[in-house]
């Protein structure tokens, strides 16, 4: 598979969020968000096959008890299923992180569900098609909710506005629906949107106040506040 970097540090997001982690990073990936954090595996993918034997190796050697699993698009590699299957038959936690649009049954200890609410579209004259591309790709509720069954899981929805909220809160009705029961609050998270310190401190000094009102978890970016957006961390 494709791979971006591996690397050791502390998970900055979700339910895990300090957890000294090793992270693998996927390259390549099925939609083109236009505040995507990490270009070098979606708008301009860069990167070396690997196999699962190599990968694991590296891995191994960073000694981190648990393993982030996220890319780009880590589930459009089909190579992912015997590289989480082996890293958890040696006894490490096992974090894929996904946008909720490709199903593959690789198994996890936590599958980090971020679905891309319609905000992420790029500009309509995006070369390439992008725009009716991500669209058409961005949202697939029969693999979020096979995903939210197939591990334990957390759905982590990048806030940027109040439209935002409402498009998130409707989505996860209809999945409640679609699914005919409830959906665990512990486990909906608004992240606020930012790529440097100061756009997050921006969104999330009303987002706080919303999630408090709503009874939602806030998910801060706390990767960017310790070390800046920079590869490696």
């Amino acid at each position: 598979m494709r791979i971006a970097e591996i690397y050791a540090s502390l998970q900055g997001e979700g339910l895990l969020a300090g957890t000294p982690s090793t992270f693998v990073r996927t390259s390549g990936c099925n939609l083109r968000c236009t505040w995507c954090d990490t270009p070098f595996t979606s708008w301009e993918p860069t990167g070396d096959e690997r196999s699962v034997a190599a990968i694991e190796a590296e891995v191994l050697a960073l000694t981190r008890p648990h393993v982030v699993v996220t890319g780009g698009e880590p589930l459009l590699c089909d190579d992912v299923v015997e590289l989480c299957r082996r890293l958890r038959s040696g006894g490490l936690h096992v974090t894929i992180e996904t946008a909720g649009t490709v199903f593959l049954a690789a198994p996890a200890d936590l599958m980090s569900i971020s679905p891309k609410l319609s905000s992420s579209a790029p500009p309509a004259d995006t070369p390439g098609n992008w725009r009716a591309r991500h669209e058409e790709a961005r949202r697939r509720d029969d693999v979020l909710l096979a995903l939210m069954a197939a591990a334990p899981y957390q759905l982590k929805f990048v806030i940027d506005s109040a439209a935002d909220i409402a498009e998130a809160l409707d989505w996860i009705e209809s999945l409640e629906r679609e699914q005919a029961g409830s959906i665990d609050r512990d486990r909906v998270l608004f992240m606020p949107q930012g790529r440097t310190s100061e756009e997050l401190d921006r969104t999330t000094a009303w987002l706080a106040g919303e999630c408090l009102r709503l009874g939602v978890r806030l998910a801060p970016r706390h990767h960017i506040a310790w070390f800046g957006n920079t590869r490696g961390t």
